[in-house]
């Protein structure tokens, strides 16, 4: 009986919840790199819940049939093909609330200026002008090396800074356009780990630094 008892008494213990994965929000910009999305994309599933948003000039590259299935592909036309009256939920703000974070591989030259800017033209930039920038979001830019270098690059980096938006530095390779310098994508590997590195050690200090 008191084996019995004492199994009972197990079977009624609760077991801790299993913590739920993190949001991960993937967004797309119009640069070549953006055919690497799906590998992005695939590499993220593994660790967490993904949606992803992509432009409309990012279509020009992205294959829709490489991105993993259980991911949620959101365009600008899905924008407002859900609202009808005052109350109905927009699916930009939708986005941020659901979001932990947010990712931005590729981001074009032109999106970075429109970032930089406070534009808020398309799906994409509508979720950014209306962040939450206590959650962190990450950059990861793409574009022709003379872009890069360009002036205006570097100031519009500075006004994302200021925002607290994280920049993951492109490359120096053989560029698509077939000029050989810094401004390609960093590899999603890379992109990856920077953002789950980061996203675990502030879980880590949030939990008191214990091991």
């Amino acid at each position: 009986m008191e084996k019995n008892g004492k199994r009972d008494r197990d079977d009624m213990e609760v077991q801790p919840p299993t913590p739920r994965k993190p949001h991960v929000l993937l967004a797309a910009s119009g640069s070549v790199a953006a055919i690497k999305f799906g590998n992005l994309c695939h590499c993220f599933t593994e660790w967490a819940e993904v949606k992803a948003v992509v432009s409309k000039s990012s279509l020009h590259f992205l294959d829709k049939l490489s991105l993993p299935q259980e991911v949620t592909l959101y365009t600008d036309e899905d924008e407002w093909s859900s609202w009808d009256k005052i109350g109905d939920p927009v699916l930009h703000i939708e986005l941020r609330r659901w979001a932990d974070v947010m990712v931005i591989a590729p981001l074009s030259a032109n999106t970075l200026a429109k970032i930089a800017g406070g534009m808020c033209d398309n799906l994409l930039t509508c979720i950014i002008r209306a962040w939450d920038y206590s959650k962190p979001l990450f950059v990861a830019p793409a574009m022709n090396t003379l872009m890069w270098e360009n002036p205006f690059t570097e100031r519009h980096l500075c006004s994302l800074d200021e925002l607290g938006i994280t920049l993951i530095p492109p490359i120096k390779k053989r560029l698509a356009c077939g000029d050989y310098g810094n401004g390609a994508m960093a590899e999603p590997s890379l992109i990856y780990s920077t953002v789950r590195l980061f996203w675990e050690s502030q879980a880590h200090q949030q939990s008191g630094g214990t091991s």
